[in-house]
């Protein structure tokens, strides 16, 4: 898909932005295109993605580090899955892992078409808000991760947000906080169990954003170098709402953007 490199810039800006503040990435993506004149293209989105993708590794790569470590260790020693933190949480991210890839590949085809309806991205838009909205009744919790069952539970959530305007930050944080994980911890994980998910949606998708001339190319990873930059900064502001308990105000922004996106497809020709 050819884009002008002023949008891919603008795109860049939204995905940075969006990625990690949950109120779906791919839904406001999908809006931005269609108000631009466009598709919604996935192999483009996914491109974009791979910025958001290498800020979440520079924010985090203490605990990647430690998750990788530990977990190639624990294919040899199983203990160190229980034993290490490192270990528990990768466990915890190859649990959820599995539904994830599973709802994805089955979703793969349908959702280019869904993310041109704007009925169904603010259908999702309001899931999401109904998500981040529900943990204020969440009690605090005080678990580092969650069980077995907990986790393959979170990788469906996390599964589900293939769906534009599904937030994949909403639906992990939020059910991770209603298993009773400690809230720095579902941010920790909730960014960890996203990194197979996202890596291999940018092998699958993203040589075929890559294709094309050089201008194309050109706009492309500048966008993906915008959202790299702004995604640090959406991460890390992520970390202090959710630490001090203000997850559910971005109900406030979702709510009305949904029902202004499902009436815009109501009243579309």
């Amino acid at each position: 898909m050819h884009i002008p490199i002023g949008e891919a810039m603008v795109l860049g800006i939204v995905q940075g932005i969006t990625e990690f503040l949950p109120i779906s990435s791919d839904g406001h993506l999908a809006l931005a295109q269609m108000l631009f004149g466009g598709e919604a293209d996935l192999a483009t989105t996914v491109v974009l993605h791979a910025g958001t993708f290498a800020a979440t590794l520079l924010v985090l790569r203490k605990r990647v580090g430690a998750a990788l470590h530990e977990g190639v260790r624990g294919l040899v020693h199983p203990s160190l899955m229980r034993e290490t933190p490192g270990g528990r949480d990768a466990f915890v991210v190859i649990l959820a892992s599995v539904p994830t890839a599973l709802i994805g590949l089955t979703l793969k085809k349908p959702v280019e078409e869904w993310s041109r309806s704007p009925t169904i991205v603010g259908v999702c838009l309001l899931l999401s808000a109904v998500a981040v909205g529900s943990t204020k009744w969440a009690r605090r919790g005080r678990e580092l991760t969650p069980n077995a069952l907990g986790s393959v539970l979170v990788g469906i959530a996390q599964g589900a947000a293939v769906l534009p305007g599904l937030s994949r930050s909403a639906m992990t944080i939020a059910s991770l906080l209603w298993l009773g994980v400690r809230a720095d911890r579902a941010f920790e994980l909730s960014f960890l169990m996203s990194l197979p998910a996202v890596f291999g949606a940018i092998l699958l998708e993203g040589r075929h954003g890559l294709h094309g001339d050089a201008d194309a190319t050109f706009a492309l990873l500048s966008g993906t170098l915008v959202s790299f930059a702004v995604g640090i900064f959406a991460l890390l502001a992520l970390r202090r709402v959710l630490v001090s308990g203000k997850l559910p105000y971005f109900a406030l922004y979702l709510v009305p953007l949904a029902v202004a996106t499902i009436a815009w497809g109501y009243a579309r020709p």
